[in-house]
């Protein structure tokens, strides 16, 4: 699924414009992109949650070169998924065809 899948589902669902759409998918990533600069943990139960990792310094190496190169600290983003979206995902029963069924039907399961 690409963001324009995601963007044009989303307008089919609640009835927008593909703009307006496109307007409320972008709030969304902004205001997560936001909260992870902020160090803050974003949680969506049911889906999963979002946070920041600290890589430490580390000497890594040019692949192509050999050569040792420093690289430095970073954070990085990582996504848990919540309980609820493991066994969605895991399973083939009752629970995942509800769940396919709220998709609309041009999304990809």
């Amino acid at each position: 699924m690409t963001k324009a899948d995601l963007i044009e589902g989303v307008s089919r669902v609640v009835d927008m414009t593909r703009k307006e759409s496109e307007i409320i998918v972008e709030s969304i990533f902004e205001s997560i992109v936001r909260s992870l600069r902020m160090n803050d943990k974003i949680e969506i139960r049911g889906f999963g949650s979002f946070r920041t990792r600290q890589r430490k310094p580390r000497i890594g190496r040019n692949p192509k070169t050999g050569a040792r190169v420093d690289v430095a600290a970073k954070k990085i983003p990582y996504f848990k998924p919540s309980k609820e979206l493991r066994d969605l995902v895991n399973t083939s029963g009752p629970a995942a065809s509800k769940a396919e069924e709220a998709l609309p039907s041009s999304m990809p399961s």
